[in-house]
């Protein structure tokens, strides 16, 4: 085996690696993001566990992050709580840094 086999193995094994820890990550966001929402909307109990799979559910809808937001925005109108664009999206990038933390550390 070459070095540079070496090298080409090793790159697609960092590249499985980091692609499962974003799949983690992203996860995590979702379950925190979805949890947040969950508070500002009422949320209690069991109903929690049900709106965490569905914010989810959602992010398999297509690729990125605008599923996710389209949900919870859509969620948050609907029980008449105002949460502006520019807060959701910075609490998603929040509770994304600290599922990254949580991952690596």
């Amino acid at each position: 085996m070459t070095t540079f086999d070496d090298r080409e193995k090793g790159f697609e094994k960092k590249f499985a690696m980091d692609q499962d820890l974003k799949f983690k990550a992203e996860a995590r966001r979702n379950k925190m993001i979805a949890e947040w929402a969950a508070e500002k909307m009422g949320i209690t109990g069991d109903e929690v566990d049900a709106y965490v799979k569905a914010v989810r559910k959602a992010d398999f809808e297509e690729a990125g992050d605008d599923d996710v937001f389209r949900k919870v925005k859509a969620d948050l109108e609907a029980k008449s709580v105002s949460v502006s664009d520019q807060e959701l999206r910075q609490q998603m990038d929040e509770c994304l840094a600290k599922a990254v933390g949580e991952l690596e550390g």
